[in-house]
């Protein structure tokens, strides 16, 4: 099966990014981008030892969640507009993709209504791209404590993505500039946050090398992606 072999080739350059830096792989966990894949390839994936999965759209993964079994673990990673805070907070297990004090109040709220503790990351625009979401990095310094003081939301890490650069090695400020915004949250917050979810199929190696705790990678797993609902009528 493809992407069983997919996945090898993946494991073998993590490990190998782990062995360059004198890290655990065992650190690293790999998110599998599912988005615009169907089910099928989702349970492929999971026969190949995948658990963990990342959906982009709240209604794709309405669908598709009730599909697959019961348990895998999903989490939100695209951008997620607040009027489907409430669907989120029901499907996923974590939301990478916070991005404003605002969004973080209604996913607060919206987990008190469903009596649970939602497990968050913060996405960073680091690089300060207009065509991406994100905090800008002194607008989260100046808000994470508000965020933090909400009672219904807990801050495991942080979350970016990183320009696209045909040389790969030009990425590689962003990713570390993140680990050092995630030791100043440390810092104000006097906890520590575990994850730093950084690094996608084509820049992936380079952020495990900067400290990534979590890789999200679907191309490199499943192939060129399709839409979803042509990809539900193949």
């Amino acid at each position: 099966m493809e992407i069983a072999e997919n996945l090898r080739a993946i494991q073998n350059r993590i490990d190998a990014s782990c062995a360059r830096v004198n890290r655990d792989p065992a650190s690293v966990t790999l998110l599998a981008v599912s988005k615009g894949q169907p089910p099928a390839a989702i349970l492929a994936a999971v026969d190949a030892g995948l658990t963990l999965f990342g959906e982009s759209k709240v209604q794709e993964a309405k669908v598709k969640i009730s599909l697959c079994p019961g348990h895998l673990r999903w989490q939100m990673i695209g951008h997620l507009q607040s009027n489907k805070c409430r669907d989120a907070v029901h499907l996923f297990q974590m939301i990478q993709s916070v991005d404003s004090l605002s969004l973080a109040q209604e996913i607060d709220k919206f987990s008190r209504a469903s009596a649970k503790t939602m497990p968050i990351l913060l996405e960073v625009n680091v690089a300060g791209e207009a065509s991406k979401f994100g905090f800008p990095p002194e607008r989260l310094l100046a808000e994470l404590e508000k965020i933090n003081a909400l009672e219904r939301i807990e801050i495991h890490g942080l979350m970016t993505i990183a320009p696209w650069a045909a040389e790969v090695e030009k990425v590689r400020p962003f990713f570390r500039r993140l680990r050092e915004l995630r030791s100043e949250c440390e810092q104000i917050l006097g906890a520590p946050l575990p994850h730093l979810s950084m690094g996608m199929s084509g820049d992936f190696e380079v952020a495990i090398e900067e400290g990534s705790t979590m890789v999200r990678v679907g191309t490199a797993i499943f192939g060129e992606r399709q839409s979803y609902k042509k990809s539900m009528e193949t």
